[in-house]
Formats: structure tokens, sequence, C-alpha cells
């Protein structure tokens, strides 16, 4: 939950920072791109350390040092050192959720794993719903300066908890060699495979859609829902209702569902929400609860594709568990700073067009869906489950 934490909790103190530093909304947005950014850069090494060196070390040192960074955030006298804070923050804050994921499939696999990762994404998608609220109430309390404090206080409990309960899943008997040329082999050799770069970019497109909703709310809520910011709950609470439902069903099916139906049906249902929540925007019904059909869509699909595709994806290459999740976040993050940095201000000025951004990401996560199956089993008429993949495309 960290790594939502820290991209949503801020979102109520826009206006505030704003006021403080005397920026405009576009310097502000850049608190979130800043963060993606280095996240996404450094989560190409957090799960190759982790191979390399155990899952443990990678957690507890990462959750030390956001703490630092938290505090710096803070702080900051200026928004240039704001930036800076958040841009260190983003170092620090993906290992436990990269290296959190490789330990699922280090201990368990096929449904028990699937309804494992559901089980994951049920408690991450609690953190969306909460942070903004959590955000508002800190914000009514006192500056926006609480809730840096607020993520460096939750980033000791959680490192306490780790320190006390987390056993180390990743045996040196397992573990790949530590030097800067093994690690950046497995990073090249796994970008080298096909299989690897269409799923990378299906789970990319896949929670694209979301972050597209996500990274707007300010310009949801305030601008063309008129709500303060206490009241980002209107548009979290249901998003996340709806992606807490989608892991549960896919934990609740596993084995009686195939894991590439949950994906197609979950395309399937972000893409349909999205087109009548145009719909609905033609006709002129763009006031609450209307509005919501097409992020409360989007999280219910996004929530049926995430656990499968990640599944399928450690499976391309099982040595290199963590360097797979590395890559998966590190592609997820790059493209949600881009939408956050650039696609977000352009569109977030209609309703439509922040709808017709998330519908396109979903469309194309599907279609590279659809042409990832037919290469990796051109001759099966019934999709397979996800374990059934195996580790030899090389188209």
């Amino acid at each position: 939950m960290l790594g939502p934490f820290t991209v949503d909790t801020i979102f109520p103190g826009f206006p505030a920072v704003q006021r403080e530093f005397t920026v405009d909304a576009v310097a502000t947005q850049q608190i979130v791109s800043v963060y993606l950014f280095t996240f996404a850069v450094m989560s190409l090494l957090h799960g190759p350390l982790s191979d390399a060196l155990g899952r443990r070390p990678v957690i507890v040192g990462g959750l030390a040092m956001f703490t630092v960074t938290s505090v710096l955030c803070a702080l900051a006298p200026s928004m240039t050192w704001l930036l800076v804070g958040r841009a260190l923050q983003g170092v620090f804050a993906g290992g436990g959720m990269i290296v959190g994921r490789t330990v699922v499939r280090d201990v368990f696999s096929g449904h028990p794993a699937q309804r494992a990762m559901s089980q994951m994404s049920m408690i991450f998608g609690v953190a969306p719903a909460l942070a903004p609220i959590v955000g508002g109430w800190l914000l009514g309390w006192s500056s926006w300066r609480s809730i840096f404090w607020f993520l460096a206080i939750f980033a000791v409990v959680v490192l306490a908890a780790v320190m006390f309960l987390l056993p180390e899943t990743h045996p040196p008997t397992r573990r790949t060699p530590l030097s800067t040329r093994a690690l950046v082999s497995a990073v090249i050799d796994s970008s080298k495979d096909p299989s690897v770069r269409r799923l990378l970019l299906v789970s990319s497109f896949n929670f694209a859609a979301l972050f597209t909703y996500i990274s707007a709310a300010p310009a949801f809520i305030v601008d063309h829902l008129h709500l303060g910011p206490g009241d980002f709950g209107w548009l979290f609470v249901p998003v996340v209702t709806m992606m807490i439902v989608g892991s549960w069903l896919t934990g609740r099916l596993a084995g009686r569902i195939s894991g590439p139906r949950f994906l197609t049906l979950g395309f399937g249902v972000a893409v349909l929400g999205g087109v009548v929540q145009l719909a609905l925007d033609v006709v002129g019904l763009r006031t609450l609860p209307w509005v919501l059909v097409g992020p409360v869509t989007t999280g219910l699909g996004i929530a049926l594709v995430f656990p499968i595709v990640t599944l399928v994806l450690l499976e391309v290459r099982p040595r290199h568990r963590g360097t797979l999740s590395s890559m998966q976040s590190f592609s997820n993050t790059m493209l949600n700073a881009i939408v956050a940095g650039a696609l977000v201000p352009l569109v977030s000025a209609s309703l439509a067009g922040l709808t017709g951004a998330a519908v396109t990401f979903s469309i194309a996560g599907w279609l590279v869906w659809a042409r990832h199956h037919r290469m990796a089993h051109p001759d099966v008429s019934a999709p397979p489950d996800p374990e059934s993949y195996e580790p030899t495309d090389r188209m």
C-alpha cells in the first residue's frame, strides 16, 4: 500500500502547495510525475538486487530510506526541494511492492498463487481509496506537510512489521551473482524476449487506463464536480470497491475460470464501461453518479487482469522473477509518469477526454493480449490456465 499512498495522499494538498510556493497547476502535477519517473528507473534494480541478495534486505533498506526522504519532503523550504524529496522517495518506495509480488511466487504456484496474488491486489486496491481521504483529513487538521510526516510514520510501522513478521523466501542456493554485469545482463536478456515485451505492454496499458482517472483526480473532483479537498472519496471509494470485488472474484474463482478468460473479461468490462460513459457524456449526464461509470468499470477490469498477467509474466523466466517484477513495475510506472505529467494536463479539461484516453489504453492492452495469446498458443483453441504458459516463446 505504500506506493499508492505516496502518490495519492498528496492530491488534496495540491491547492495548498500552489499557494505556499506560488506555482501553477502544471508545476504541481510534477509532484506526481517526478516521483513516478524515479520510481520507474530505480524499480529496474529492486528485483535483480532481491534475486542476488534475498528479498528481506531490499525491502528493509528501501523502507528505511523512504522514511528519511519523507521527512525531507515534510521539511522542504521550496518547490525545488519538494520535487527533490519526491524524486528520492521514488528511488526507495518500490522495494516492498516489487519484491512483494516476487515473494508470493517464491511461496506459491498455480491456483494458490492466483489466490494469493488476488489477495495482494485487494490490499493494494484499498490504498487509492483511503489515501486521498486520509490526505483530506490531514489537510483539515494541519498543513500539507503533515501528509509527508504521515508517510514517514507509515513507513516506520511497515518496516517494523517486516522486521518481525516476514521471513526470507529466497534462499542463498537460488540467488544470482551479485555483480553489475549479472544484474544488467538479466534485464537485457529479459527485454529481448518477445513474450516479456508483450506482457509488459499488457500490464502497462491495463493500469494506465485507471491511472488516467487517478492522476486527474484533482481536476475530476474540484473542477468538474465542484467538490472540495475532503471529497475525493466520491471518486476513489467506488472505484476501489470494484477493484476489491474484482480481486476477490479472481481469487474465489481460481481453478473454475481460466486465467486468460479473466483477462478477456477484464478488458471487455473496462471497454464497455468506457463506451457507456462516453454515451452518457454525449447526452449531458456529467454529474454524480453518472460520471463514475467509466472509472468504476475500469477499476473492476484492471482487478480481473492484473493478478493473472503478473503470474503469466513471472513464469516466462522463473530464475529471474525479481527482474521480471522490476521490469513490470518500470514499464507500468514510466507510462503512468507520462500519463500524469503529459497526457492528463491535455485531456483533463473535459470528462469525455479523460474517458477517451482510458478506453484507448484498455483497447490497446486487450489487442496486445490477444496477439500474445495467439503467439504463445497458436494451435490451442481453448485458453489454458496461467501455469500452462511455457517460458520458451521466442517469436
